[in-house]
């Protein structure tokens, strides 16, 4: 069955991986950011030696986002990063596992990443993705 497993963040979060921390979100070190590189790059690894790793990517920051929605002038363009959404979606693996359970394992193994002290904890979103039917009734 095949997964996507999300991870989240805030623009703040990239600003302080960046150097730039705020209120609650401790700046990230050079250390830090290397930690974190080396973790996902072993859970990488391991799920390429696997065979479950379809795809594995993460997203430029907010602030380098574009909404396109339908307005009621026609389509409208709003560039990010958005006040009213706390975290967006900052990466994601596409995954192709045996079952629920062992994308529930990769998704814990994600969360013990290392972080700086005190940074904001988000959940993991894994949603399986949905299987088109070999035939469709018209």
């Amino acid at each position: 069955m095949k997964y996507m497993m999300m991870v989240l963040a805030s623009q703040a979060d990239y600003d302080a991986q960046s150097g730039k921390g705020a209120e609650g979100i401790p700046e990230w070190s050079q250390k830090d950011l290397q930690a974190m590189f080396d973790h996902m790059g072993a859970i990488n690894n391991d799920l390429a030696e696997s065979g479950e790793l379809i795809d594995a990517q993460g997203l430029a920051e907010p602030a380098q986002t574009r909404l396109i929605s339908r307005g009621k002038n026609g389509v409208e363009i709003t560039d990010g990063p958005y006040g009213e959404t706390k975290e967006m979606l900052a990466g994601y693996w596409l995954l192709d596992c045996a079952s629920f359970e062992r994308v529930t394992e990769i998704a814990a193994r994600v969360l013990e990443c290392p972080t700086p002290a005190n940074s904001p904890d988000y959940p993991i979103v894994v949603r399986p993705i949905g299987e088109v039917p070999d035939t469709v009734e018209s």
